[in-house]
């Protein structure tokens, strides 16, 4: 069954593409803007007896017609075959591989960082974005094919959210749109962010629906490329996971790793962290819980465990 809608969706994606992404903005997050509005008004209307069973009906109507459209056009791709089970080993991960892993990766970002343009506080800030778009989507095409069968994009859709000023204060970096499949992402984000997250949200638009599964595609694109801003942000983000994951167990060795970052990486951190302090709010804390509950419902872990793409990581680098 599941196999069906993964045929569909192969199907309604190049449709999406001509559709939607000629347009220099998001269509996906113009929908999104009406469809407030009309909750909005039929909402006002609730008050009023004359039009309150009207309202209810036009409400509930749409929001059965939006639930079936996300269910057929994405939302049963969270049940397909999960990537762990497509790779050689399916080993628990473990401590010491983690801290090899970490070691590698803080000594391949401290390569990488050399190579990449700085502003004039000495930041990491991307210097072609439109190429790291491109290179992101060539880059699908050559993914092994045991992780993936699945059709590369061949048209550019990816854009900047129009939501990006209330995206700061929520925690999110981007977002993959179902309906026009549009894949968004925060302009305002730090430079470190902004490459992987556009290989992430890419990485959904390609079929992957689980938000780890995107991350390890998403660090896939981005460790092979030759493009040295989007390798930079990938090799970031993969070292900022394992460390996340190794804190638990041993936080003297993030310490240890932390001090260890060249003074580049040590800028580009403490940009990153004035950008995440400066935005921190009751926002965050409730898009966090809803998206918590979101991903729950949708056969995920959850927002805060990031174990699974370290499932990934580590089996795969075996």
């Amino acid at each position: 069954m599941i196999s069906l809608f993964e045929g569909f969706f192969e199907l309604q994606k190049p449709l999406h593409q001509v559709l939607f992404s000629w347009l220099p903005f998001s269509a996906g997050d113009v929908i999104y803007i009406a469809l407030g509005i009309f909750f909005l008004y039929h909402f006002s209307a609730l008050f009023r007896k004359k039009t309150r069973n009207n309202s209810i009906i036009r409400m509930l109507g749409v929001i059965n017609i939006f639930y079936f459209t996300y269910q057929l056009f994405w939302g049963m791709l969270y049940f397909q075959t999960p990537i762990i089970k497509k790779l050689s080993s399916q080993d628990a991960p473990h401590l010491n591989k983690a801290k090899t892993q970490a070691l590698k990766y803080l000594e391949k970002c401290k390569i990488t960082r050399q190579h990449v343009k700085e502003d004039h506080n000495g930041v990491f800030v991307i210097t072609d974005l439109k190429s790291i778009q491109q290179e992101i989507l060539f880059q699908q095409t050559r993914l092994p094919k045991y992780i993936s069968g699945k059709k590369a994009p061949e048209i550019l859709t990816i854009k900047p959210s129009l939501f990006k000023n209330i995206m700061s204060f929520t925690g999110i970096l981007g977002y993959y749109n179902p309906f026009t499949a549009e894949a968004q992402y925060n302009s305002e984000l730090p430079s470190t962010l902004i490459p992987f997250t556009t290989a992430h949200e890419s990485s959904h638009q390609l079929g992957f629906a689980r938000e780890q599964e995107a991350n390890f595609v998403g660090y896939l694109i981005g460790t092979q490329s030759d493009n040295t801003d989007l390798r930079y942000s990938t090799e970031y983000f993969t070292l900022k996971s394992l460390l996340r994951f190794i804190a638990e167990q041993d936080p003297d060795f993030v310490k240890s790793a932390l001090l260890g970052y060249s003074p580049a990486m040590k800028r580009d951190r403490a940009y990153e962290k004035a950008f995440i302090t400066s935005h921190q709010g009751w926002l965050d804390d409730f898009f966090g819980f809803t998206n918590n509950l979101f991903l729950q419902s949708n056969q995920q872990e959850g927002s805060v465990t990031y174990s699974y793409f370290i499932d990934l990581l580590l089996n795969y680098e075996k």
